[in-house]
């Protein structure tokens, strides 16, 4: 497990990164990423959607473009205060300070669900993703954007060191262990390294 993979040094980082996080995310996981994800789902405006981890309210910009009922959680108060300066605290997006493991909302809630940049700090992934897919409707999309497993041996170790990284088999088996059967992965990333990023989309079953 890596360092991060630990909540409170998870939030105790993004006390730190929340305030630079907007000048530097951009680097790993910027628009076009982002509009590459949204394309990979099927939003109706009128759909419940969740953002979980969602950090200075990024991803859950894009989400309002689709989406008139969106909802922000993440554990980071820090993280949770630059997107209330962006979106505000109850409109348009209502944010939630939460665990992820622990999601605050009741079986079939949400049309969609959403993570980016959430994943690789969860202590138990496989039970995360059994979580968001509790709280998501039937015949649901969930879609999950983490971080692709290095290529090289050094890389891999340091990697390992940090915080989850993971391929598309890893992610198959995820998904499969937290009770999902339809999922497709696609990497993306930026012009300088387009395999950075590994972006999951899952259906729930009827």
């Amino acid at each position: 497990m890596g360092v991060l993979e630990n909540k409170a040094r998870a939030r105790l980082f993004y006390k730190y990164l929340s305030k630079v996080y907007d000048r530097v995310n951009p680097f790993i996981w910027n628009e076009a990423m982002r509009g590459q994800a949204l394309s990979m789902l099927d939003i109706d405006e009128t759909d419940r959607v969740l953002d979980v981890g969602c950090g200075t309210g990024f991803a859950t910009e894009g989400l309002l473009q689709q989406s008139d009922d969106v909802h922000g959680l993440d554990q980071s108060p820090h993280q949770l205060e630059k997107a209330w300066a962006k979106l505000g605290k109850h409109d348009p997006v209502k944010f939630y300070l939460g665990d992820a493991e622990r999601l605050p909302f009741a079986d079939d809630s949400f049309d969609v669900v959403w993570s980016s940049g959430s994943i690789e700090y969860w202590p138990d992934p496989v039970a995360t993703l059994a979580e968001i897919r509790r709280v998501t409707k039937p015949g649901g999309q969930v879609l999950v954007v983490g971080p692709n497993y290095p290529k090289t041996g050094i890389m891999q170790k340091v990697a390992d060191s940090i915080m989850l990284f993971y391929d598309a088999e890893e992610a198959d088996r995820m998904f499969t262990e937290a009770g999902f059967e339809e999922v497709e992965h696609r990497l993306m990333g930026p012009s300088y390294d387009p395999d950075i990023a590994i972006t999951s989309v899952a259906r729930v079953t009827e």
